[in-house]
């Protein structure tokens, strides 16, 4: 009699849905996904002290590798004495005009940055076909121009500006940081405006590393109704801020979505292949908070990459603050935002993202946008502009 009691005791704990949703959790949690996800960077099971340090050291020695063979590259390109691109097939005012900010590194200059991404746009506007998607124009800013030995190796193939002056180098030289880049910025917008005048512009730092689908995606974009009154688009945020579990609204209102989906696919799923589950309530709030965490805990980045099977699957989302390694400017909008920017002092603080991402949130009549997933890799290892520690490390 006290065996039968401690078995149906057993049973009866065991059919529990507090039980079966606990070893589930438990399960998931606790040992499939710490298994699956550890070497996942933007994944809360990352294991920083295991993995960081072999994973930092094997992303500088690849960037390495291809800084060098990109300094190859248009070093053969020079000697041959031949133009990379066409410029007479390029209309005289261009659909798009992509504009590359560079300085000289005075770290890091052996992985040439500045040399990665301008192959990458050449064989990205290669395979564009016969009618150009768009011109590339190099802004060097450097202090002292002929310093900057990759933007020189550059002029045979690209138009390149340089941004020169021995009183401009001097004033230029007593700004703190944060205004130097910003008039920067500044002086490639208006230079990029007033030598084209383009229909649209994108400008890229120069260790922005374009994807394979950059100008798909842009096509795609400048498409779409809300481009006409956007003063820009961003086309990078940082992974490791794209989690849900952040401020942004729109995030917690997919986050919920996805909850809501998952579990309705799941009980389905139960519904039409056994009898195991029946719909309830209780059941559905589960699982929808179940699929919540499960994202969450791997990693919202890792989600968002199923959107680059097609161009039409990107989000398009009110903009964030951070950053401004690659920005698309509708229309007229760069000469808006470089006359915006002139109003203002940078300052730690203060710098030219967040001076935008405030003028696109209280000006009448202007709006911002943020794009994903990423439209490119940020590949710079080695600030231009900030202190850099001796070996530097991912983010996670």
């Amino acid at each position: 009699m006290l065996r039968w009691r401690a078995v149906s005791v057993r049973h009866v704990r065991w059919s529990s849905p507090v039980t079966q949703g606990l070893f589930l959790c438990t399960l998931s949690f606790c040992v499939v996904l710490p298994l699956c996800c550890n070497r996942l960077m933007f994944s809360y099971y990352f294991l920083r002290f295991m993995h960081l340090d072999s994973m930092s050291e094997a992303a500088l020695q690849d960037s390495y590798e291809k800084g060098q063979e990109a300094l190859h590259f248009w070093q053969d390109m020079t000697s041959l004495k031949t133009s990379a691109l066409t410029p007479t097939s390029a209309p005289k005012i261009p659909e798009l005009l992509v504009t590359v900010v560079t300085a000289k590194r005075r770290e890091g200059q052996d992985y040439h940055y500045l040399l990665q991404v301008m192959r990458r746009l050449l064989s990205l506007l290669g395979d564009c076909g016969e009618r150009p998607c768009a011109e590339v124009l190099v802004c060097d800013v450097e202090t002292v121009p002929s310093l900057n030995e990759d933007a020189t190796l550059l002029e045979k193939q690209f138009l390149v500006v340089k941004r020169s002056g021995e009183e401009q180098s001097k004033k230029r030289g007593r700004l703190n940081t944060f205004e130097r880049e910003k008039q920067d910025y500044v002086y490639c917008l208006r230079k990029g405006w007033e030598l084209r005048r383009p229909k649209h512009v994108v400008v890229l730092e120069d260790d922005a590393l374009p994807r394979s689908d950059f100008f798909s995606v842009i096509k795609d974009l400048l498409s779409r109704s809300f481009t006409r009154n956007t003063l820009y688009v961003k086309l990078y945020h940082p992974e490791r801020l794209q989690r849900y579990w952040n401020p942004e609204p729109y995030r917690l209102m997919e986050w919920v979505g996805l909850g809501l989906v998952g579990a309705s696919a799941i009980l389905l799923m139960f519904s039409c292949c056994s009898c195991l589950l029946s719909f309830s309530v209780s059941r559905f709030l589960f699982f929808t908070v179940y699929i919540m965490v499960a994202v969450e805990l791997v990693g919202r980045h890792y989600l968002l990459e199923v959107r680059r099977l097609s161009p039409q699957l990107y989000a398009v989302s009110p903009a964030t603050e951070c950053c401004t390694p690659a920005m698309l400017f509708p229309g007229n909008a760069s000469a808006r935002v470089a006359d915006y920017l002139d109003q203002v002092t940078c300052a730690k603080g203060n710098a030219k993202d967040t001076v935008l991402y405030k003028t696109a949130r209280s000006t009448p009549g202007e709006r911002a946008h943020s794009v994903e997933p990423n439209l490119i890799s940020h590949i710079g290892a080695y600030s231009s502009v900030r202190t850099n520690p001796l070996r530097p490390k991912l983010l996670p």
